[in-house]
């Protein structure tokens, strides 16, 4: 497999630090991770050997990191203009996290819906399953897909592997969005 060339910043994000990484198609991966090291590992086991290039992707690696700072400010932004890397998923985790992309800022969708709109509506479980797969967090909207009866169902994308933590992660991004659908529950 040859090596990808890929470019990482870590951000001041809400939640500590947030660290991302370019290829030349895109965004791969996005994440609350205190450690870049650590994170750097778990990019080579999903893309194998991975070159560094810095000056080759710096300006998709710089507007990704400004469009990102944005989001963190509260920002409406629209995900969908900044390009993601989702090649090494499988094609239904790529449906499902291309049609979560698509819920704008300040709306929500049910994993059912979700489901409904790649076609597959009776899959709102494996739905579930490719959003907490997800290696690309805010951009990829994760915490905008709730349960079909309002509450917030699950979220495991930035980082934190305690649910309540988590949770309360999904209720803070919601609320940053004025979004107070579905954060009554969890």
């Amino acid at each position: 497999m040859p090596e990808i060339a890929a470019a990482f910043a870590t951000l001041a994000g809400p939640w500590g630090p947030f660290q991302v990484a370019v290829t030349e198609r895109g965004v791969v991966a996005a994440a609350s991770d205190p450690s870049r090291s650590a994170f750097e590992e778990v990019l080579v086991r999903r893309l194998g050997a991975i070159r560094l290039e810095d000056d080759a992707l710096r300006e998709r690696l710089e507007a990704a990191c400004r469009f990102l700072l944005r989001a963190f400010d509260g920002e409406p932004v629209d995900v969908t203009a900044v390009p993601v890397d989702l090649m090494d998923r499988p094609a239904f985790d790529r449906y499902v996290l291309e049609a979560v992309r698509e819920v704008p800022w300040g709306r929500t969708a049910s994993y059912g819906e979700i489901a409904r709109r790649i076609g597959a509506p009776r899959a709102a479980r494996a739905v579930g399953g490719a959003v907490g797969r997800s290696p690309i967090t805010v951009l990829i909207p994760c915490h905008r897909i709730i349960a079909s009866d309002g509450t917030l169902g699950g979220y495991g994308g930035v980082g934190p592997s305690d649910r309540a933590e988590s949770l309360e992660t999904k209720r803070w991004l919601l609320l940053r969005e004025g979004v107070t659908a579905g954060v009554r529950g969890g």
